[in-house]
């Protein structure tokens, strides 16, 4: 007779996570870097758009959409 599989997520192991890590670390360190380090020379190349504060939100919602994605239809890995 066979043996019962059993299915367990991938977890923490999930590239979509590893993803949006990443894209939100980056997003955060733009977000800072705009909202605190940018002089008037940087947004004289931006024509007066903040280019690393709207970067930076970009990525902090990418990463909330691949955290979001990743959560709500988690990969399923069948143990044999």
């Amino acid at each position: 007779m066979s043996e019962p599989t059993t299915k367990k997520t991938a977890g923490a192991f999930d590239i979509r996570y590893i993803i949006g890590g990443l894209l939100g670390f980056y997003g955060v360190v733009l977000v800072v870097v705009g909202l605190f380090f940018t002089s008037e020379e940087d947004l004289a190349k931006g024509d007066g758009f903040h280019v690393n504060l709207w970067t930076g939100i970009a990525l902090l919602v990418t990463a909330a959409i691949f955290g979001a994605w990743a959560r709500w239809r988690p990969i399923i890995v069948e143990d044999s």
